[in-house]
C-alpha cells in the first residue's frame, strides 16, 4: 500500500541548494496538496509542529518524515516524497536531510501499515543508500519497488 501510493505524481527530485525545511516540507507535500489528498492548513501544521517541538520527524540520518495529526482537510491516506541531491538542514545543521517524505492521515490508524511498509523500505541500508543517491524519480521508482 505505502509504495502503491509513491508514483510520478507523488516522487519529486530536486536541487535543494535553495531550500529552508520549510521550503522543503512545502514543496515536498505540494503534490498532495494538488491531487486533494490534503490542504494547506496540514502542510502549515507540519511546520507549525517542528518549530514548536524541534526536528523529532528526522527518523534516521539524511531522511524526514513529516506528519501532523489528522485534521478534516486530509480526505485520504497520502505519502509523497521529494529527494533533494543537496541536503537541506532540518532546523540545525546537525539534521541534514535529503529524504523527505510526507504522510497525510485521516486518523489515528490507518496510516499505519504505510508507516510500516515505509520502515521496512529504509531498514534497508542498501536501498536507503541507493535512494539518497538517486538523480531521477524513475531512479527513485525503481528502487521503492524493487
Amino acid at each position: 500500500m505505502a509504495l502503491d501510493l509513491l508514483d510520478q505524481q507523488t516522487v519529486q527530485v530536486v536541487d535543494g541548494s535553495d531550500l529552508t525545511w520549510q521550503d522543503a516540507i512545502r514543496q515536498a507535500a505540494k503534490p498532495l496538496v494538488d491531487n486533494g489528498t490534503a490542504g494547506e492548513d496540514y502542510v502549515d501544521a507540519m511546520i507549525d509542529v517542528v518549530e514548536d517541538k524541534g526536528p523529532y520527524i528526522n527518523i534516521g540520518p539524511n531522511i524526514a518524515l513529516a506528519h501532523s495529526r489528522p485534521r478534516p482537510s486530509v480526505k485520504k491516506v497520502g505519502l509523497a516524497l521529494m529527494k533533494t541531491n543537496q541536503p537541506v538542514n532540518l532546523v540545525s545543521d546537525e539534521h541534514p536531510v535529503k529524504l523527505w517524505f510526507v504522510l497525510a492521515a485521516t486518523d489515528s490508524n490507518s496510516h499505519l501499515k504505510v508507516i510500516q511498509e515505509l520502515s521496512t523500505v529504509l531498514m534497508d541500508a542498501d536501498r536507503t543508500k541507493q535512494l539518497l543517491a538517486a538523480t531521477s524519480v524513475d531512479d527513485v521508482l525503481d528502487i521503492l519497488k524493487d
